[in-house]
């Protein structure tokens, strides 16, 4: 992936760590106080440009997670859940030099490696913004809000899972719009919030970070297993969505660290990825009779994402922790492309708050 047409104020690097050669878009004076921004699957830190180009005095800094972007692609061990990719940027942390807590700002998926990120290292942590957030039992194959999987194999989950012309089309990086399928396709209609769409020029950047995503058994979307269980895949045990299945992603340890930063939860009404009915979850497809066979809703209800989140972050409060919740109404995935000024009045007021 190349970075042309950064926005001003933007800078790429690239920097060696212990672990892997690490992408890097960053901002800001190199003495400012450090916000990390952790993207989530299918994507890029190009989809923080927008942020890192106007954070008033921080050092903005938005790696490219492994087999994303422009950093190295390496396989991806999702026995560890995301463990991987939260030890890659302790490294890139580490090779900055940065001797401060960081903010920690995490999208998607990326909200739960942030998190991850936390339980392992909770002193290292200033503040935790979760954007639209991934449940912190990763996604699919769970049906209530204490994370209990549907089935004991979590069948509905995993490499299988994911849509294969989707990813047929990815790996041949197709930029067409002709295919509901297509990348470009599925980033406007699942990523954004209909009818919103970038700018001509942002979006095909845009497109070209979702499409920078290295395919494949060790990363997206991972192998599979089958399963005598209902829609008959399981998770296997390497790449991208067998890391954020429930098998191996369970993050809810994070109401319990000491000590505990504080966090705001924001997030697009209207998000069709992460939600109490999501558009890509197998409990919802089910029901809409997208996916036959489904065994009802007692055996397999859409994963309650957003209970999840909730559960965990109100146990977080009830230990000591504080956390605030933002609603943008009938903003998408991305609220920080979707509305950008509204998600930095929000991130920084609550930075700020917590300096």
């Amino acid at each position: 992936m190349t970075t042309e047409g950064l926005i001003e104020g933007v800078r790429s690097t690239t920097v060696r760590t212990s672990r892997l050669a690490t992408h890097l878009l960053h901002s800001g004076p190199e003495d400012g106080v450090p916000v990390l921004f952790v993207h989530g699957n299918a994507s890029s830190g190009r989809f923080f440009e927008e942020t890192l180009a106007a954070l008033p005095g921080y050092r903005g800094l938005a790696p490219d997670l492994r087999g994303f972007g422009a950093s190295e692609t390496k396989p991806l061990d999702a026995t560890r859940g995301v463990a991987d990719f939260s030890d890659d940027l302790f490294a890139l942390v580490e090779s900055l030099g940065l001797e401060r807590p960081v903010h920690l700002v995490g999208w998607s998926a990326g909200g739960t490696v942030a998190m991850q990120y936390a339980i392992d290292r909770p002193e290292a942590i200033a503040s935790l913004a979760l954007v639209n957030p991934m449940s912190p039992y990763g996604f699919g194959g769970t049906k209530d809000a204490a994370g209990t999987p549907c089935w004991p194999d979590f069948a509905g989950s995993g490499g299988g899972t994911a849509n294969p012309e989707f990813v047929g089309r990815l790996a041949a990086r197709d930029r067409t719009e002709t295919d509901p399928n297509s990348p470009r396709n599925v980033m406007n209609n699942f990523y954004f919030a209909p009818p919103f769409k970038a700018p001509p020029e942002r979006e095909e950047i845009l497109l070209s970070s979702v499409l920078s995503t290295a395919t494949g058994d060790d990363n997206y979307p991972g192998d599979m297993t089958t399963s005598e269980n209902w829609p008959g895949v399981a998770p296997g045990e390497r790449g991208m969505n067998n890391a954020i299945s429930p098998k191996y992603c369970d993050v809810s340890g994070f109401a319990r660290i000491e000590p505990k930063p504080p966090v705001i939860w924001v997030r697009g009404s209207a998000d069709a990825i992460v939600s109490d009915a999501s558009l890509l979850d197998f409990g919802t497809l089910g029901r809409m009779e997208a996916v036959p066979g489904w065994p009802g809703e007692e055996a397999f209800p859409p994963q309650p994402m957003l209970s999840q989140t909730r559960a965990v972050l109100d146990e977080y409060a009830a230990a000591g922790g504080s956390y605030r919740e933002e609603v943008l109404e009938g903003c998408g995935h991305t609220p920080h492309v979707e509305r950008p000024e509204e998600f930095r009045e929000f991130l920084i007021d609550f930075i700020d708050g917590a300096r």
